[in-house]
Formats: structure tokens, C-alpha cells, sequence
């Protein structure tokens, strides 16, 4: 348009020389054009087109030609100011940008992190990839923990939270589940068959069902093949035994109580298992089984077909009356023969040494974990004269999975709750047709009742009420984080200091371990275990079961876990908005130091989590 705008104004000059009173308003033959700004000028200077006949002075003329040649020169510049305009604010942007990513990289932690460190769903991260904003339970509360924090900091560090409050009742336990007792009977020279175990769940679950399959075994007099793991949706992960545990030290320490080799004799591989009887699902045995259930229907098939297959195998066998020769056997087992790959060793070592700022093993748990990973001397570089740095392992079980299920309301509103009933009618119809035919407890009951999972911030009020300092290094074991950065920002808000696998270890370190939810577990499992104070949100966890079992195996009296009642913490946190912050604290406390109290395993009670019993320990006085 400016170009013929341009192109008229000089025809116009010319023409007006040729013969200046010939001019017309019909002489514009492009329709619709825009007026050109010299024309405009020239209509409120009071030159109006008149009729056919109408002439125009040729100075008129000259006039606003000059000024439509001037207007000429600035839009054709138009373009130029416009690019220069837009690259400003480009860089202007570009800048907001910059600080906002330098901003949340201090955060240290972020839903795409925590994602990739356990379940992957696609449903998973729906409602984590919204634009966030932060979701708070106990705002009041919140603030008054934030103050405290900021105040403690500038004080010295005086606490005793990282040494257990009853250390010297808890040092009288020691390991002894590996020493053969005067009532070790040995193995039986009778084989009465062979026992194939294909375990489910992940692989805590299946920790704890090849430790009940030994059991069984020596129960049977079988010859124990190592342990097949299933594939499940809910895990994604082929790993098989050899591949998180070390199958020679395996089968070496179990010798002399049970056979175990790593594959039927080849005349029993052709046989049709289920066809000649020998399949046992979880349907034909009933959950936690006494010894005498498996002596009267496993044995005679067993006797019978030379072989017998168990399909599942979650918590077949209960844990009393049984035995004393094969509780110490599970003991063994799960403390000693089920030794993490090298692999695995390797990485958590590199993990461990990197937040302690040291890689020197500290104590017996460090050599049992992280095997020959460990060295004898401190990090290169490092002063001598400063201590590792000490850290709090966090299991946060705050997945998607587990919100749905439980049924809970966790204050985000009726978006929450209409993604969580979407989820459970996908992955749990079963809960979603029972809630149809019974009456439904309510959201705020079962958080009476202790039945909700700790949020995020929930956890950080513990630990900010037990006295933690803002500066404390808190690692994060668990999978994606339900809600993200809106849940985790009040955990960051008053521990900064926050770290993951992810954030400790290259993406070439963990490359061995993508696509295998399991292998990356015994990460956060050894993590765990070794760190200076253990934090579970959830005690029926398998993870922070068998990590705190860990620590009183091999802690000595020195690895103090948390572990909050989530009954008596409902109840404290509804008074949020009027407890004083030193009220607080002193029931936080209080509740926590009840729960470390030492005492020995109540019957029926697992060995895994609670060993401090005769079995498996030995007390020195």
C-alpha cells in the first residue's frame, strides 16, 4: 500500500505541472483503498473533492503532496521500528525467563523429577502438569513453623534428633540371625521335590516372598529354585532376581539350611505344571497359612508330582506359631543372603557419599548395603577436620494411587476430587462398585480414624515441630509426587534443601536403571536404610518397613526412625488454627519419642519390621 501511495503522490506532481487544474475525485481507480495520510491532511485544511468540474490550485496541490511525501517516509519505516520494538521486548522476556528458571532451580525439585522415580502412568501426571499454584492445609500453622524456622537457624545446633532416644536398651540388641544356635537341626538329607516361586508386586513385596519361600522349602525338605519375579502393569519392570540381587552370595548362605539351585533338573522343565496339579495360585492356600496348611495340602502334591509351582505367593505364610529353626531362617534370609547386585551397590554408594560429602563407610549398615563401594579414606579434596554431612531419608507415600484409594479429601477442592474419582473408577472399580452398595465413610472421618496418607506439608510440620533446622538435607525416596510443585511447596517452603536420586546422580549413572521402577527402588531402599534419621509417612508401607526392620537389625542403637501416628496427628492438626506453635511441638514430641521406645516383637507381628526378638537377634544383657 505505501509503495502505491508513493507511486500516486509522484504521478500527482507531475501531473500538476502538466496541467494543474485537471484533477478529479474519480481519478482514484483503486477501490476501497485507505486514504493516504497527505490526503487527510489536505480534507481538514478544508480542500474537499468537489464535482466533475472542480479544480484544485496547483499550490494546494504541491502542498499536500509534500506532506503525503514526509507521511511516505515514516510508514516505510513502520516495519523497521516494529522489529526493533519487538526484539526489545524479546529480550525483555527472555530475561523474566531466565530468573524464573534460576528461581525454581533452587527449589531443587520438581514434578518431572519426582515422576521419573517410580510408578509411570499416564494418568499419573494429569493433574501435576496443570499450571500450579500452592496448596495449603494449615496455612496458620505453617507460618508459625516458617518463623520458628528462621529464628532457629541463627542458633546452634544442640538437638539430640539425630540420636535415638533410648540408645542404650537399643544397643543391647545385636545380628545373630546368621549363627547356627544348639538348636539347629541342619538340612534334611529327604528332597521330597522341587519348588518354583513366581512372586508379585514390586520389590519389597517380593523380598518378602522369597524369604517365606525358603521358609517353606526347608518346611517341605524342597530344593528351592531362585525365585522367578512376574511382570506387572503397575510396575513395568522385567527385572528378574539376578538383576537386584547377587544370585551366588544368594544361594551360598542359605546352604546350610536350605537347597537352592537356579533351574528345574531338565527332566522336569517339560512337564505341563498346571495340568499335572501342581499350580498353586493364592486362591488354594489362605493368606498368612500356618505350617500345618502347607504340610497337609502342598505336601502330598509336592510328594506326588516331584514339583509344585506357587503363582503369587503374596503373604502366604503368617508369621506365628512357627518354628523357631524357620523364623531365624526368614531372618537370614532378608539380613543376610539377599545381598543388592554390584550395579546397584555401585550407584547408591556414589547416591550416599554425595549427600554425606564423604564416601567412608560409618558403620555396619553401610558395609552391609553398599558392599565394597565404600572406602577406607574420605572424599579427595575434602578437610579433614569437618564432619560428613548428616541427612534425614523421607519416604513420602503421597502417589496418585495411594490418594485414590484411600478415599481422603487433601484440600484441593472439587477439581481433586473429580480427578481422584476418575482414577478409581480406571484403576480401582472394584472400591468404586463396593462404595455403591455400603455407606461411605467421610473424607473428614477417615482422616480421624488415621486412615489418610501424609501430605507433603503434613510431613514437614513433623519434622519442623520435632525441631529439624531449615538447613537440614533431606533426601526424597518415593514415586511421583501427587499434585507436584502445589504439594511439595510447602515441604521446599521450609526445607530448601531437598534432593532426590535424580538431582545426586548423572543422567549416565542412571541410565542402567530407567525403565526398571524396581532397580530404582533398591536405590531409595539403601538410601534410606543408611541415612543418619529415617522418616516414613505411611508405617504399613513395605518400603519403610523393611528399611526401619534394616536399621534396628544393624542400627546398634544409632538410627533413629520417625514414625508419626496418624491418629493422634489428625487430631493435633485440627486444632491448627488455634495451637500455639510451643504446644505443637511439645505433642509432636511427644508422640514420635512414645513410638521409639524399644520394644521386643509382639506375636503374630513381622520379623521384617520388628527383628528385636529371639529368632533373630541376640541380647547381650
Amino acid at each position: 500500500m505505501g509503495k502505491q501511495g508513493l507511486l500516486k503522490s509522484s504521478y500527482g506532481m507531475n501531473n500538476c505541472q502538466i496541467r494543474c487544474s485537471e484533477s478529479s475525485p474519480g481519478g482514484d481507480h483503486i477501490s476501497g483503498r485507505r486514504p493516504l495520510e497527505g490526503e487527510y491532511l489536505l480534507s481538514k485544511a478544508g480542500i474537499h473533492h468537489g464535482s466533475k468540474n472542480d479544480s484544485i490550485p496547483c499550490s494546494f496541490a504541491s502542498k499536500g503532496m509534500y506532506y503525503g511525501r514526509r507521511q511516505m517516509f515514516f510508514l516505510s519505516h513502520v516495519r523497521s521500528i516494529a522489529l526493533v520494538v519487538a526484539f526489545m521486548g524479546a529480550l525483555f522476556l527472555l530475561d523474566s525467563l531466565m530468573f524464573s528458571i534460576i528461581h525454581s532451580m533452587n527449589l531443587q525439585i520438581s514434578p518431572s523429577r519426582m515422576e521419573s522415580d517410580g510408578l509411570q502412568d499416564d494418568d499419573h501426571g494429569a493433574y501435576d502438569k496443570q499450571e500450579w499454584t500452592p496448596i495449603e492445609m494449615y496455612s496458620q500453622l505453617l507460618n508459625l513453623a516458617s518463623t520458628d524456622l528462621t529464628k532457629r537457624g541463627v542458633e546452634p545446633d544442640l538437638s539430640t534428633l539425630w540420636e535415638e532416644p533410648y540408645k542404650e536398651q537399643a544397643s543391647a540388641w545385636t545380628p545373630c540371625a546368621d549363627k547356627q544356635g544348639s538348636t539347629h537341626q541342619g538340612k534334611s538329607p529327604v528332597n521330597n521335590g522341587f519348588l518354583l516361586v513366581s512372586a508379585n508386586g514390586g520389590i519389597n513385596q517380593q523380598r518378602v516372598a522369597v524369604c517365606n519361600a525358603v521358609a517353606v522349602a526347608s518346611l517341605l525338605n524342597a530344593t528351592l529354585v531362585i525365585p522367578k519375579f512376574l511382570y506387572s502393569n503397575v510396575w513395568n519392570d522385567p527385572s528378574q532376581f539376578g538383576d537386584i540381587y547377587q544370585e551366588e552370595h544368594f544361594i551360598n548362605t542359605m546352604k546350610d539350611e536350605v537347597n537352592i539351585v537356579k533351574e528345574l533338573p531338565s527332566h522336569l522343565q517339560s512337564l505341563d505344571i498346571e495340568e499335572i496339579g501342581s499350580l498353586i495360585t493364592d486362591a488354594d492356600i489362605v493368606k498368612e497359612a500356618k505350617p500345618a496348611d502347607f504340610i497337609r495340602i502342598i505336601l502330598p502334591i509336592l510328594q506326588k508330582n516331584g514339583v509344585v509351582h506357587f503363582l503369587g505367593f503374596g503373604n502366604r505364610l503368617g508369621f506365628d506359631p512357627l518354628p523357631f529353626n524357620l523364623q531365624r531362617m526368614r531372618c537370614k534370609c532378608n539380613f543376610h543372603a539377599l545381598k543388592f547386585a554390584p550395579k546397584i551397590q555401585q550407584a547408591a554408594s556414589l547416591l550416599v557419599s554425595r549427600i554425606r560429602k564423604t564416601d567412608t563407610a560409618r558403620s555396619l549398615l553401610d558395609n552391609q548395603l553398599l558392599g565394597n563401594f565404600t572406602a577406607d579414606t574420605p572424599l579427595k579434596g575434602r578437610d579433614a577436620s569437618r564432619e560428613p554431612s548428616k541427612y534425614l531419608a523421607l519416604h513420602l507415600r503421597f502417589e496418585i494411587d495411594m490418594v485414590a484409594y484411600s478415599l481422603c479429601a487433601f484440600g484441593g477442592g472439587e477439581d481433586e476430587a473429580k480427578e481422584l474419582e476418575a482414577y478409581r473408577k480406571i484403576h480401582f472399580p472394584i472400591v468404586v462398585e463396593r462404595l455403591k452398595k455400603t455407606k461411605s465413610v467421610s473424607p473428614a472421618e477417615l482422616r480421624k480414624l488415621g486412615k489418610c496418607p501424609l501430605t507433603p506439608e503434613e510431613a514437614g510440620l513433623v519434622l519442623s515441630g520435632l525441631g529439624f533446622k531449615r538447613s537440614t538435607y533431606i533426601f526424597l525416596a518415593g514415586s511421583g509426587i501427587y499434585g507436584g510443585n502445589s504439594r511439595m511447596h510447602a515441604l521446599t517452603r521450609l526445607y530448601p534443601n531437598l534432593v532426590t536420586k535424580e538431582n545426586l546422580l548423572t543422567p549416565s549413572e542412571l541410565a542402567p536403571f530407567r525403565n526398571f521402577s524396581s532397580q530404582l527402588a533398591a536405590l531409595d531402599f539403601i538410601a534410606c536404610a543408611t541415612s543418619d534419621v529415617f522418616a516414613m509417612t505411611d508405617s504399613g508401607s513395605q518400603l519403610s518397613s523393611l528399611v526401619s526392620g534394616y536399621r534396628v537389625y544393624y542400627g546398634r542403637g544409632q538410627t533413629p526412625t520417625i514414625r508419626p501416628n496418624k491418629k493422634r496427628l489428625a487430631a493435633l492438626l485440627k486444632e491448627s488454627s488455634t495451637i500455639s506453635w510451643n504446644r505443637f511441638q511439645e505433642r509432636v514430641t511427644k508422640m514420635i519419642q512414645e513410638d521409639q521406645r524399644v520394644n521386643v516383637r509382639g506375636f503374630g507381628r513381622s520379623v521384617y519390621r520388628q527383628p528385636r526378638c529371639h529368632e533373630c537377634m541376640c541380647k547381650l544383657h
